[in-house]
């Protein structure tokens, strides 16, 4: 059977300022698998992407079989309610893909559009099992499909000793929660004089990065601390091979793809145990989870990893053998016979 031509809906932005996500990689992973691909839309205003996306999903029907629609929260969300209207009337399968920490607490706030969305898709996805069970109750049967990482970009490094480098690597951005990564280097200072962490992602403009510097000055870290504002997604496993500790410190997340690629390589995991997080790692096991915004809790954390060698050790083994289960070979599998099961059977009905 051929494969079926995707069209793939969804924030296309790369840039300074957008970082390239799961469905950039996923995209072009598949025209390399041979498969045809139209994407939509990479316009910076939000209304010139609704009415692009619009305009494709209409004008380019005889170009497509199935639609794929990530979907987000927020203002974002109505993207996908009118693509999928639009499908439903021109008679496309689609499959909804969701994303984002939010997306649960958005949900609970919009309950009947969020079930209307869910129950017109031919399948719905779910990257984490966290989403999946807080999606249950608009769908029952939605599918499990975990975000992927790049492993042959990883650098693994065991973690036997580590020493006091520190790196976060997120978007500074208010869900992210900046100003608790400096809060917990500031604990630690005291006990470990040379301690520094790099934190490295885009400025997302809603002054998180500017608190974050101001906070540090009051502190007297400043000097602890370096912001990369943003990389080629490439130079990440770089950074990552500097440093002994990942620390996360979002508010919201789902399955964040910073943890996995640093799991990969290697590094000991420290974070707060919001959303799907919990269910993504194992605590003491593959990684260290503290409370939401609880400084104290995360820097006892740091300093359990710096003063036990063999939980260090242990934590980096663990997290190697976890991220080598969301490997790029895997998870495109998945999605492929995903992407065959919705042709076949729409199909099979005609």
């Amino acid at each position: 059977m051929k494969k079926p031509a995707v069209l793939m809906i969804s924030n296309f932005l790369a840039d300074s300022h957008h970082n390239r996500n799961i469905w950039h990689s996923l995209s072009q992973r598949l025209m390399d698998n041979g498969w045809d691909i139209l994407t939509t839309s990479a316009r910076h205003n939000r209304i010139l992407r609704l009415i692009d996306m619009v305009w494709t999903v209409v004008h380019q029907r005889a170009r497509y079989d199935l639609a794929h629609i990530d979907v987000f929260s927020g203002k974002a969300f109505i993207f996908a309610e009118f693509c999928s209207g639009l499908l439903q009337i021109i008679g496309k399968p689609f499959i909804l893909a969701l994303h984002g920490g939010r997306l649960p607490e958005f949900a609970q706030k919009n309950q009947r559009r969020v079930h209307a969305l869910l129950k017109k898709a031919t399948v719905v996805i779910s990257p984490s099992h966290f989403q999946q069970f807080e999606f249950k109750k608009f769908r029952p049967d939605i599918l499990l499909i975990p975000n992927p990482i790049d492993l042959s970009a990883s650098i693994f490094r065991h973690r036997a000793l580590v020493e006091p480098k520190l790196i976060w690597v997120r978007a500074f951005h208010e869900i992210y929660n900046p100003l608790m990564a400096v809060e917990v280097v500031h604990r630690l200072c005291e006990a470990f004089p040379s301690i520094h962490l790099t934190m490295v992602g885009p400025d997302k403009g809603d002054g998180s990065l500017n608190r974050m510097l101001e906070q540090a000055e009051k502190l007297g870290v400043l000097d602890h601390i370096r912001v990369i504002p943003g990389v080629p997604h490439s130079e990440v496993p770089h950074l990552l091979d500097q440093a002994d500790i990942f620390i996360n410190t979002s508010n919201y997340d789902t399955s964040p793809r910073s943890i996995l690629e640093a799991m990969a390589n290697g590094l000991c995991i420290v974070s707060t145990n919001v959303g799907g997080i919990p269910f993504l790692v194992q605590d003491q096991k593959e990684a260290l989870l503290a409370g939401f915004n609880q400084v104290d809790a995360m820097a006892d954390d740091v300093l359990r990893i710096l003063t036990d060698n063999g939980l260090a050790a242990q934590l980096s083994q663990n997290a190697r053998l976890k991220a080598e289960q969301f490997g790029w070979d895997v998870i495109l599998a998945q999605w492929e016979r995903v992407y065959s099961m919705v042709y076949e059977d729409f199909h099979g009905e005609v």
